[in-house]
């Protein structure tokens, strides 16, 4: 299980489009959990999406970099990691 944290490239970035490129952009062997909203600072806003990963397949590494591709996505960074 792992949270990861998209940041949009813009304050006025629309985060609905956004979520819904970056599910479309998921690897197989990644499954969405859920998706929140975070207010960050000045209007900025991050989504943090709830993903559980296969360890054998190399963890979050394929779901960052696949994420990093998306239009509107400034930075993609692991929150939180755990087993479950």
């Amino acid at each position: 299980m792992a949270v990861l944290r998209v940041m949009p490239d813009t304050t006025d970035r629309d985060l609905k489009k956004l979520e819904e490129d970056c599910k479309a952009a998921m690897p197989k062997n990644a499954k969405l959990q859920g998706v929140q909203v975070k207010p960050i600072a000045f209007g900025l806003k991050a989504l943090l999406f709830a993903v559980t990963v296969n360890d054998a397949e190399g963890g979050t590494e394929a779901l960052e970099q696949a994420w990093a591709k998306v239009p509107g996505v400034e930075s993609v960074n692991v929150e939180m990691m755990d087993r479950v």
